[in-house]
């Protein structure tokens, strides 16, 4: 008989922040199949299973996609109650896809266990609201990757460079200066605000504030492997 996968949110990092259908399904679980940002505290919840990391980072060797899918076929196969620990909302930019195709064509059943994204946690955190009415008036989430790792070509420019919303980019601290040059470009002023927040909900937490110019060029030559979220828009300059 075949198991079950559960595709559990962990939330940004602080475990205070996990549903409690998340907890719930960590200490049922037999096999928690984890992200890098996923790990530390919150895995105390899983004290009964057996605990496999299969965390992607920019930069570092990481398994491939089709490992990770097969691996949750094959526990799933096996019997088991199968947790996929996702950092943040697993529906966003997580390759939930991927994972859940694997499954159909396994016919493994699954559940979508929704959390806490780390924007809306880095806006809380930072003590602004993500939208505001008129100056504010709509949020948009992008991810500043594609599969290569470089800007997406088919980003809508227009909609990005509007200076009465609030965007959040994922994984984009290696492409935003060629992003911020294409937003000026397009008619956003050099002065929006703009912030960089690491760590989100972590002892490790760090929220910095920028114009998109300036944290261009902060970020030009940056080395660092630090997974980041960027905010631009008129609430980013609001911080108490």
């Amino acid at each position: 008989m075949s198991g079950f996968v559960s595709f559990v949110s962990s939330g940004p990092g602080d475990p205070e922040l996990l549903t409690v259908k998340a907890v719930n399904r960590l200490a049922a679980a037999e096999v928690v199949l984890f992200d890098d940002l996923s790990s530390g505290p919150i895995l105390g919840h899983a004290a009964q299973a057996d605990l496999i990391a299969v965390g992607k980072r920019a930069g570092r060797p990481s398994p491939k996609q089709d490992h990770v899918s097969q691996l949750l076929v094959d526990h799933a196969l096996a019997g088991q109650k199968v947790v996929r620990l996702k950092s943040g909302d697993c529906g966003m930019f997580g390759r939930l896809e991927e994972e859940i195709l694997a499954l159909q064509a396994a016919g493994i059943a699954y559940e979508i266990i929704p959390g806490v994204t780390s924007a809306s946690a880095a806006a809380a955190a930072y003590g602004i609201p993500l939208t505001r009415r008129l100056t504010a008036r709509r949020v948009q989430f992008i991810t500043g990757a594609d599969v290569s790792g470089g800007l997406p070509e088919s980003l809508n420019i227009a909609a990005l460079a509007d200076p009465a919303a609030t965007t959040v980019v994922y994984m984009g601290k290696r492409t935003f200066t060629a992003l911020a040059a294409r937003l000026i470009a397009h008619g956003m002023p050099a002065d929006m605000p703009a912030m960089l927040a690491h760590g989100v909900t972590t002892p490790d937490q760090h929220i910095e504030r920028f114009t998109i110019q300036s944290l261009a060029e902060h970020l030009k030559d940056a080395e660092s492997l630090t997974p980041a979220l960027i905010f631009y828009g008129p609430l980013a300059g609001d911080m108490p």
